[in-house]
């Protein structure tokens, strides 16, 4: 019979990856593949943010335009925006539309993207 583990109750954890539960159970098989955070390259190209409310009704849209992506890549920059910046969003002629205003967390966003803000 396996000797007994002693669980103790701490302060309870909110894991935010997969690498921080390998470091609570050490013994656990490494992930086979690296994280990646972002998946995109800017390549330095240069784009735009606005904040526009005309057409809707006072409330206010973060515009991320300047974009030139298949839809594919743009959903996925449209994805990580929200994600990072815990708002809605969409992908409508071209430009990325973020609800509310998203500049300044966007503009972070693209950084780290290799994206030039202007």
């Amino acid at each position: 019979m396996p000797p007994a583990i002693a669980l103790t109750r701490s302060i309870p954890m909110k894991l935010k990856s997969l690498a921080d539960l390998q470091q609570l159970l050490p013994g656990a098989p490494q992930s086979p593949r690296p994280a990646v955070k972002g998946g995109h390259d800017g390549k330095g190209k240069t784009v735009r943010l606005s904040l526009d409310t005309k057409g809707r009704k006072g409330k206010s849209v973060t515009l991320v335009s300047g974009l030139q992506h298949n839809p594919t890549t743009m959903k996925d920059i449209a994805r990580r925006l929200k994600e990072v910046c815990g708002t809605g969003g969409t992908v409508k002629e071209g430009n990325i539309e973020l609800q509310g205003d998203q500049r300044v967390r966007a503009a972070a966003v693209l950084r780290e993207m290799n994206y030039v803000v202007a």
